[in-house]
């Protein structure tokens, strides 16, 4: 039983965007005016609906919010910013608000237009069949998806309040806001200054520490939408320390689903660094070795090839001592104190295959920074769907 936060109503329906009857166009609606935050890709070539939402969050007035997926509207020039904005006013015009109560994301191929006669025509059969329950935030969950497997959604119960989570992204996946979009609603009671503030902190926490190719899109998007509807206020530390850890539990859930549905991937790869100088220099040597395509590939080999990982934290631009190093694969020990460490390969060879996920522990020294980091493997599949993508 999954529960919902108060105050919202979902839809998710098939208008033809991406010629077949998968779900194309998602629809995520307040009650009432909310506040709502968002971090968006820091890409300089960016689509309109990123522009779109700058210009409206953070706002303490928001009512709706309008997703499509199969067509990026990213690289569309004038006609794309146009298109843009007239989804947003035909869903302020339903909800009879301004349109810069109503947000828009957009996600799929970059540089060909919007076909808006199916578009409206989504719009208007979502909103009227917009619902408050589980089938209907499944729906809309579902609707945003563009090569993921599978939905992506989280809940997370708070004290006295509900948070609900979908993402979607499946490749194009690189820090600096990934390339995904994450929609987030609550019905906790904050200002949007907090709103912003959480979700910049929550992002930082969750989505810019994964990885797929390294690649930063040009939509990439994550929202906050508070409702207020369950009345918790935010008006102690404690209470908004306990939002904040809850609100990057959800994000961070979403966010490794990111990774483990990478187009083609066979393991999904935790890197945790420890022992660096401070947090900057951790996060940089793990999103190093995250970056490796010889690191990745040795997974999905399952070769416990650990020179590949030393040598890719040699080369992050951090000063280190390599007689330092120390490293377990999957809780093995492969290397210590800048010495390779006797262990049976096939053994550790075996365990890489038969897991999932793979953990890779990398200590670099005594200091307190420390940072993880999560990234797919790199297989045949991957190259031979995207060399086919869009043929």
């Amino acid at each position: 039983m999954m529960n919902l936060p108060k105050g919202f109503c979902y839809a998710g329906v098939a208008c033809g965007i991406k010629d077949s009857e998968k779900l194309d166009l998602s629809l995520i609606v307040s009650d009432e005016s909310a506040v709502a935050a968002g971090v968006y890709t820091q890409n300089i070539v960016r689509a309109s609906s990123i522009d779109w939402n700058r210009s409206i969050t953070p706002t303490a007035s928001f009512r709706g919010l309008v997703v499509n997926s199969g067509n990026a509207n990213a690289c569309t020039g004038s006609q794309g910013i146009q298109n843009n904005q007239a989804m947003a006013f035909q869903l302020s015009k339903l909800l009879e608000t301004d349109a810069n109560q109503v947000a828009v994301l957009s996600t799929g191929i970059i540089g060909v237009q919007l076909p808006m006669d199916r578009i409206g025509s989504g719009i208007q059969s979502a909103f009227d069949g917009l619902a408050n329950g589980q089938d209907a935030f499944h729906s809309a969950a579902t609707g945003i998806l563009t090569t993921d497997q599978s939905e992506k959604i989280s809940t997370v119960a708070g004290s006295g309040y509900q948070i609900a989570g979908m993402a979607k992204g499946a490749g194009m996946i690189g820090p600096k806001m990934a390339t995904m979009l994450g929609i987030i609603v609550s019905d906790v009671d904050l200002d949007m200054d907090q709103a912003q503030d959480m979700i910049r902190t929550a992002a930082d926490y969750s989505f810019n520490r994964i990885s797929v190719e390294g690649h930063t899109s040009t939509n990439d998007a994550l929202i906050l939408i508070c409702s207020g509807k369950s009345g918790v206020t935010l008006e102690t530390e404690a209470s908004k320390n306990d939002f904040q850890q809850k609100l990057n539990q959800c994000c961070l859930e979403l966010a490794k689903k990111i990774p483990a549905d990478g187009e083609g991937a066979s393991h999904l790869i935790q890197i945790k660094v420890k022992g660096a100088q401070n947090g900057e220099e951790a996060d940089r040597i793990a999103r190093t070795i995250a970056a490796s395509a010889l690191v990745k590939t040795a997974v999905t080999g399952s070769d416990p090839n650990w020179g590949r990982i030393v040598s890719a934290a040699g080369y992050a631009g951090v000063q280190l001592d390599p007689d330092k190093i120390g490293l377990k694969l999957n809780g093995c020990s492969l290397y210590e104190s800048g010495q390779p460490v006797e262990f049976d390969q096939r053994s550790v060879s075996q365990r890489i295959s038969e897991q999932f996920e793979t953990m890779i522990e990398l200590a670099v020294g005594s200091g307190e920074g420390n940072a993880c980091h999560w990234t797919s493997d790199l297989t045949v599949d991957y190259v031979r769907f995207n060399s086919e993508y869009t043929t």
